[in-house]
This record gives structure tokens, sequence and C-alpha cells, in this order.
């Protein structure tokens, strides 16, 4: 298959277990990962610089499909001498009167955010990590996100009951998906080759070819194959 798919994604995702099966279902259809901001993700889908992009939900999705594909952890990062230091989880009255920070490109759909407002929002995941490892309060995200800004003097658990974040497949709405966005679908969904949406591979079209039109519908061997038990002549009567 000829073309190529460019896959944007929002930092923390980690494209690379599917990009693997692209490379092997696809090897001829060039597959490029870009990184991108929360901010842009949509965005570049919309205006056509990403066929499509792995972002999380909640978010802009005007004009555009999201399938789920999984739900996220969602943690609270605080330092390591902490009054948290022990806990193996906490819960949002835990958070009651800590500084929460919520940056602008927070992930997480709040109905009201807890603890203790800052004076001002910080502008990514990645400054609010340098303000709480300096040591003035928390903050709440996805796991990978964590993960991704990890810091030795540093130390995150689950949030029990907090709003969680899903990580998804976004592409265009339209009344048919292009040809190399079905095979992405199906790669993230887990579909075997032969289970793909959309056209089947060369390879199993060339298959078909192949046969025969009278085999294409035979199951089993053909009733001519089988084998007559042989019919003894009878002997002829004397007159």
């Amino acid at each position: 298959m000829t073309g190529s798919f460019t896959l944007a994604y929002v930092p923390g995702v980690t494209p690379g277990k599917w990009a693997g099966v692209w490379q092997e279902r696809l090897p001829e259809t060039p597959l490029t990962l870009v990184q991108v901001t929360v901010a842009e993700a949509a965005a570049k889908v919309r205006s056509g610089e990403a066929d499509a992009a792995l972002l999380r939900l909640p978010g802009d999705r005007e004009d555009l499909h999201a399938i789920p594909l999984y739900t996220e952890t969602t943690v609270v990062v605080f330092p390591k001498d902490h009054e948290f230091a022990a806990a193996d989880e906490l819960s949002l009255e835990d958070l009651a009167g800590q500084v929460l920070w919520q940056p602008l490109d927070d992930p997480l759909g709040w109905d009201e955010v807890p603890g203790q407002a800052p004076v001002e929002r910080p502008e990514t995941t990645a400054d609010a990590i340098q303000v709480v490892a300096a040591g003035v309060g928390v903050l709440v995200v996805p796991q990978s996100l964590a993960r991704l800004h990890h810091r030795k003097d540093l130390k995150y658990v689950p949030l029990t009951d907090a709003p969680q974040s899903r990580v998804a497949l976004s592409f265009p709405i339209r009344d048919e998906n292009p040809e190399l966005v079905e095979h992405m679908i199906g790669i993230v969904r887990g579909r075997s080759v032969n289970s793909t949406r959309g056209p089947a591979p060369e390879q199993a079209k060339q298959a078909k070819q192949k046969q025969a039109p009278g085999q294409q519908r035979r199951r089993g061997p053909a009733p001519a194959q089988k084998k007559q038990p042989a019919k003894r002549a009878k002997p002829r009567r004397g007159r």
C-alpha cells in the first residue's frame, strides 16, 4: 500500500507498540510519529497536518471522532519529604489543606478542584512539576505524566476518588474513513490483520485471485474425490 501516515501524540502517551504493528503490516507505508502539546493535538488533525492523534479525553473534540483506548490512573505528585510520604494512596479529602496546582494543560475534567487554589496557574504540567519540586503544593495528573516528569526528589501515589483521563485515537469526522485511518483503528483496537476493517491486505487479495472460481466456495473434498466401493459383476446363469 502506498502513501504515508502521520500520527500525532501528546506527552505521556507511548505509541511505540502500535507503530511496530504498523511496520509489520504496512512496511511500504511510512508512519511518522509527531509529539505535540495538548493544545495542539486536535488542531493538527483538523488542519490535516496529522492524519490522526493519540490524545486525552475530555478535551477538544469539535469535528473529530474519538475512540477511547484505555483509562489512566490518577496520582498525586509531592516532594519525598512531604507529610504524604508514608501514604500508599490518597483521597480528595486528604488534599483539603493543600495548595493544588492546576496547569493550563490539565487533562482532568474537574467538577470542583479540591484543596487551596494557587495564585496563578502554571502554563504546563512540566512547569507545575518544577514548582512542586521546590516544595510548594502538590499536583494531580495521570500516572503517565508523573512517570514522564519523574524526579528523584518527588513521589507519587494513586488518588482513589479523582477524575480520570482516557487516551483516545482521534480523527476527522467523515462519512467514510480513508483506508489508512481504518488500518490504524484496527491496530489500536487490537484487531488481527484478517479482521481489520476496510479493504483486505494485498496478500489476501492475491491469494483469492489465485483460487479458481469453483474453489472459492467449496469446503472440504468435492464429491467426485470420494472413493466409491467397487461393484462385483454378477455371474451369468446358463440356459
